[in-house]
C-alpha cells in the first residue's frame, strides 16, 4: 500500500489538510498524537524516558509530567534529541501495526511535524508539504496554543525551515490565502490514486 507522509511546520493547516484527506476516505495516522499515546501505553518507551530523565517523568498515576519534561527540553538540544531518539522508534512501531490493519483504502496518510527531521519520510512512498507564510503559522499558533511570539518563534525553531522541508518534498499544498487548499488535496488524491491503479 502507498504510504505518503504529510508534514508543515507549525500552524502551516496540515492537520485541516488531514481532515480533508479524511473526508475523502484516506486513513490519517496522526504521528504526533500518537507519540502522546505511546509514551504513556508503550512499556519500552516508558522505562528509557524514566532511565533518562528520572521517575519525576511520570506522576503516581501514570501519566506523564509533561511540564517537568518540557521544562528540562526546552532550551536543551541535547535532551531534546534525546528524548526525540526514545519516542521516534515507538511511533514508527506504532505506525507499522496500525498500517498492517489496513486493508482496503487506495493508500494512507502519514501526518507528522517531525517527517523530516525523525527520517521518517524514508519510510513513506511520497511526501507532501503544506506550507503557509510565516507571519500567519505565528498568530495561528499564538492565538490556538495561548503561546507569546518567543515562545513560537523558539519552538519554531526546533524545526527545520520551510524551505529545507520543500527541498525534501516531492509535492506541496500552498495555504496562503490565495490557493484554495481543497482542490489542492483533490488532486493529489487524483495523483496518488492513479498511481496505486498503475501499479
Amino acid at each position: 500500500m502507498l504510504k505518503i507522509g504529510l508534514t508543515g511546520n507549525m500552524g502551516s493547516g496540515k492537520t485541516t489538510v488531514s481532515k480533508v484527506f479524511e473526508i475523502l476516505g484516506v486513513p490519517v495516522f496522526y504521528a504526533d498524537d500518537e507519540a502522546k499515546k505511546t509514551m504513556v501505553t508503550d512499556p519500552v518507551l516508558i522505562a528509557g524516558i524514566k532511565s533518562a530523565f528520572g521517575t519525576k517523568a511520570y506522576f503516581e498515576d501514570g501519566a506523564l509530567n509533561r511540564k517537568y519534561i518540557s521544562g528540562i527540553v526546552f532550551n536543551n538540544e541535547k535532551k531534546l534529541k534525546e528524548l526525540n531518539a526514545l519516542v521516534h522508534p515507538a511511533v514508527f512501531r506504532a505506525f507499522d501495526t496500525w498500517a498492517a490493519n489496513i486493508k482496503d483504502a487506495p493508500y494512507l496518510v502519514k501526518e507528522a511535524a517531525l517527517l523530516f527531521e525523525s527520517d521518517s519520510y524514508k519510510l513513506c512512498d511520497y511526501t507532501i508539504m503544506v506550507q503557509a507564510p510565516l507571519e500567519d503559522r505565528i498568530k495561528r499558533v499564538m492565538q490556538r496554543d495561548n503561546l507569546s511570539r518567543i515562545e513560537v518563534e523558539s519552538r519554531n525553531a526546533q524545526q527545520f525551515s520551510d524551505k529545507q522541508k520543500t527541498a525534501l518534498a516531492n509535492y506541496v499544498i500552498k495555504n496562503d490565502n490565495v490557493q484554495l487548499v481543497i482542490p489542492q488535496v483533490l488532486e493529489l488524491h487524483r495523483v496518488f490514486s492513479s498511481i496505486v491503479v498503475g501499479h
